[in-house]
């Protein structure tokens, strides 16, 4: 994948109006991008002010917002109470349409169960790791021991080199293992062939790695890709960090809400 970093505008170059409430669908990632990235991934805090542009973005776009993100489904469930939104969860693995249907990619259970057993030898008596048994995937995370990171992804090498159809993916101080027929740019080409994000022009902000593809989905639709924070992207913008992001997300959310109130008086 060629990240050309040096093509992408500053996020101050994207007006909030760039947003139409009847031809726009929006994706986003969580950790991040919502929310600050903490040391455990349960420690994370969405605060009232992004809950509320969510309602407003959800409303505004007649439903067409998703949630698509590394974490299960029912975890991003927990933090958006009492939004339900439409997710991609575990990168495209598990995914719920705009009607509540839940979809998944066919795992193999055996290989994921196997994958366990051997990380769990390898990291049984090291201090200040998260392993995180996901659905149908496996993810382990070195917030607490940043000194470990080489020896993360050598054991994450090391467990997956006989398993075929499971490759790494790497993000924000964390490894995961995960089938390789699905990612966050699959997810976001599912839910724009299905009502209401068909026919719609996407927008995907997020700030790692595995958002790349995502970028690389929208862009090829004439769609606008943010990158939150630093690191090459092909992401047509960017915000300095997930502050300035968020100013921009509420301020959009804003805007709409006032246009659709102007509409309807």
């Amino acid at each position: 994948m060629d990240l050309m970093s040096t093509m992408t505008k500053p996020l101050t170059a994207l007006g909030s109006r760039s947003i139409d409430a009847e031809r726009s669908a929006v994706f986003l990632d969580f950790d991040g991008t919502l929310v600050e990235i903490a040391e455990h991934p349960g420690l994370v805090q969405l605060s009232q002010d992004t809950r509320h542009a969510l309602t407003q973005l959800y409303s505004a776009l007649d439903g067409a917002l998703a949630v698509i993100t590394g974490r299960d489904i029912g975890d991003i469930d927990r933090f958006l109470k009492p939004l339900h939104l439409p997710i991609a969860g575990v990168h495209g693995l598990k995914r719920r349409s705009a009607d509540g249907v839940l979809r998944s990619v066919l795992v193999n259970d055996h290989a994921i169960s196997e994958l366990n057993d051997r990380l769990q030898d390898a990291i049984t008596d090291t201090k200040g790791l998260l392993f995180e048994h996901k659905s149908g995937a496996i993810a382990l995370h070195y917030r607490g021991r940043p000194d470990l990171e080489q020896a993360c992804v050598e054991a994450m090498d090391q467990a997956t080199r006989d398993m075929e159809g499971i490759h790494l993916v790497r993000g924000k101080m964390v490894i995961e293992a995960k089938p390789s027929m699905s990612d966050k740019g699959g997810a976001v080409e599912h839910f724009l062939s299905e009502p209401p994000f068909a026919g719609r022009t996407p927008v995907f902000a997020g700030d790692d790695v595995t958002d790349e593809d995502a970028f690389a989905v929208v862009n090829s639709q004439g769609g606008i890709s943010i990158k939150v924070g630093p690191g090459p992207t092909q992401a047509h913008y960017r915000s300095k960090g997930i502050t300035e992001f968020l100013d921009w997300l509420q301020g959009t959310a804003n805007d709409l809400d006032r246009i659709a109130g102007v509409e309807h008086t």
